[in-house]
């Protein structure tokens, strides 16, 4: 930042997936300390998250989706080794395996990618930023067509490069898949000329980031732009593309809605911001 100080993008994932997860998104920022959403612009849902979301002024990035068994943004006949029968794989372990043994076509990866750029805008999203859901974004291979696409478009990405911390022996798969990707982050070449990487913790916390753990999050942040990662929602749901999955996400909105929360954030000095800001202040 140059000027000292920290200023915080809390970023809340997977918008247009479920509309549980919406309400919890949008009632994070009304009511909480979520000041960004991404959005899976492939979700049943991401029509009516849009524009809810525009109605309340919440910014709004591209959560760049390579798994989680939703339908491809551009034409399934021409992406098929990205999305066999014009779904993507069902988890991120299964994309990873098939990109990083050569069945995955590189020029198919970059134009889906793009397709959900251009799907989104099409939607009426005003993109601020991009990130990747499951952070694929930082796989060998992904990360120059990510970046590429960043730099062409002029948007910064999340960067998860998070260290470890002494909570992370609680949960050894989580910690492990965190620091898999801390490294993946932390050893990449430096970005492309036009490119902002902002650093991003919440990953090894996804799904458990309850009170005492966002308060810790704040706590520990440095001086910096920042991002923590986050995903609120309501309830319980069923999430028909990934239906396995089981995050706390009521605990998640509680949290993120927590009066000691928003009361931590003004007693350390954080500045709630956006990608949106960040890039202006840098004009």
């Amino acid at each position: 930042m140059g000027r000292g100080g920290r200023r915080l993008i809390v970023n809340a994932d997977d918008l247009g997936l479920h509309p549980s997860l919406d309400a919890g998104i949008l009632r994070a920022h009304r009511e909480g300390i979520v000041t960004s959403a991404t959005l899976l612009v492939m979700g049943p849902s991401a029509p009516e998250a849009i524009s809810r979301a525009r109605a309340q002024g919440l910014a709004l990035g591209v959560h760049l989706a390579l798994s989680t068994w939703l339908p491809c943004a551009a034409p399934p006949t021409e992406v098929p080794t990205v999305a066999p029968g014009g779904r993507l794989r069902a988890s991120w372990a299964q994309f990873a395996r098939a990109w990083l043994t050569g069945r995955v076509r590189r020029e198919e990866v970059a134009w889906e990618l793009e397709s959900q750029l251009t799907r989104a805008r099409a939607m009426g999203a005003e993109v601020d930023h991009l990130d990747a859901h499951q952070h694929l974004h930082v796989l060998p291979g992904i990360r120059p067509l990510v970046e590429a696409l960043a730099r062409r478009e002029g948007l910064p990405v999340r960067w998860p490069d998070q260290l470890p911390s002494a909570s992370w022996r609680r949960a050894p798969g989580p910690a492990l898949k965190t620091l898999i990707l801390t490294v993946l982050a932390r050893t990449a070449p430096r970005p492309p000329p036009g490119v902002k990487r902002v650093s991003a913790g919440g990953v090894f916390e996804a799904g458990r980031l309850d009170e005492s753990t966002l308060l810790a999050l704040l706590d520990s942040l440095p001086e910096g732009d920042f991002e923590v990662g986050c995903h609120p929602g309501e309830g319980t749901p069923h999430v028909l593309e990934d239906p396995a999955w089981t995050y706390g996400w009521q605990a998640e909105l509680d949290a993120l809605t927590s009066p000691r929360v928003k009361a931590r954030v003004q007693e350390r000095g954080i500045t709630l911001s956006t990608y949106g800001s960040l890039r202006s202040a840098e004009v």
